[in-house]
């Protein structure tokens, strides 16, 4: 006698399907007995965007680059593109009060209000570079706004944060309203994580308690980190 086992694959999305993914990650939670609570008063607040931009190449040196030549590829948080030290880490330079490795002009929002979502001009994709850090006081509490935008391309965005775990309080799409999203927090049992997507041309909110003195924030896709999306955090000991 013959048996014939059949098996039922599963039907999965496809690996574009952004409200497939967003649908999935709203609906962890972390366990509501955990004794470390999130925390309600937040005392530092950065709304930061997620872009893919453009930078000028030095004369004759990227021909080939994209939009007529005379550009390469970036990107950017808050459009600074970060700019790794070459002489030294910053947590070296940090500890040793070393000057001209870093600076701490880290913009807390973008430097004007525009339709992130919507159609952006070429222009508007230039970016600023530069090895700019935040301060922190150690021990406050920080939420940040991670606003996806359309620059050239909007992309899903997996932001990690070195160091420091961090609660996903909220996520939407479209852009980010101050008056209105915040009514839907999750301040009772949000994931505790240390990565999260934010979604193509939507918005996901992190809370964390600063703890660790110097750690790196960035997108964990290797071409957008080389490309200059990550930026960093400095937890002010008074050293």
């Amino acid at each position: 006698m013959t048996m014939i086992i059949t098996f039922q694959l599963s039907h999965l999305p496809s690996a574009k399907d952004t409200n497939a993914s967003a649908f999935f990650t709203n609906r962890l939670r972390s366990l509501s007995t955990y004794n470390d609570p999130v925390p309600k008063e937040v005392t530092t607040k950065l709304f930061v965007t997620l872009s893919i931009n453009i930078l000028p190449c030095p004369t004759n040196s990227c021909r080939d680059g994209p939009y007529n030549g005379g550009y390469r590829i970036a990107t950017s948080i808050n459009n600074v593109s970060f700019v790794e030290s070459k002489s030294m880490d910053i947590l070296r330079a940090y500890y040793n009060h070393i000057d001209g490795i870093f600076t701490t002009n880290f913009p807390d929002k973008p430097t004007s209000t525009t339709n992130y979502t919507g159609d952006m001009t070429i222009l508007e994709a230039v970016t600023a570079h530069g090895t700019r850090v935040k301060v922190l006081e150690y021990d406050s509490v920080v939420e940040v706004v991670f606003q996806g935008t359309n620059l050239l391309f909007g992309v899903d965005h997996p932001m990690h944060l070195h160091g420091m775990s961090f609660y996903v309080v909220g996520s939407g799409f479209g852009n980010f309203d101050e008056m209105r999203d915040p009514k839907s927090y999750n301040l009772v049992d949000p994931p505790l994580v240390n990565t999260i997507a934010v979604p193509r041309n939507g918005w996901t909110v992190i809370r964390f308690r600063a703890s660790n003195p110097v750690w790196l924030m960035h997108c964990h896709l290797e071409r957008h980190v080389t490309w200059g999306m990550q930026m960093v955090f400095i937890i002010n000991e008074d050293l």
